[in-house]
């Protein structure tokens, strides 16, 4: 199982058509926890790997995690989306995290834009706070 960092910006992103911000997902967590996410390049991403969502606004942090349900796959009917990847929000562990977000400091990361792998010693404070 790998995990992963998903940079979500509500100034561009949506998620179901609303924006991509932490009161979305949470919400989503509760009544709607599958998504289909955009990925700009095709990621080794497995079903059980986590994404851990990092929201860019007003204060970088991770509030959110989802796992994977199946490998990405190309969107051959949407040019404007390269691959697409499903997965599950965890409703527990992401209303732990939206109640405690993670923020980009206590990660020890700098500037991120893009999904990348999460780093060990940030997995050990995203697993605790998520009460995972």
């Amino acid at each position: 199982m790998a995990d992963w960092i998903y940079v979500l910006d509500q100034r561009r992103d949506t998620l179901e058509g609303e924006p991509a911000d932490r009161e979305t997902i949470r919400r989503l967590a509760e009544e709607e926890p599958e998504l289909e996410l955009w990925l700009g390049r095709r990621n080794r991403m497995n079903p059980g790997d986590r994404l851990w969502f990092l929201f860019t606004h007003p204060h970088p942090a991770v509030a959110a995690v989802a796992e994977v349900d199946q490998e990405p796959w190309e969107e051959p009917d949407d040019p404007d989306v390269t691959y697409l990847v499903a997965a599950t929000l965890l409703p527990e562990a992401t209303k732990a995290l939206s109640r405690d977000p993670v923020s980009r400091e206590e990660l020890g990361a700098g500037q991120m834009r893009s999904v990348r792998k999460v780093k060990p010693e940030e997995l050990r404070v995203l697993v605790e706070r998520a009460g995972l």
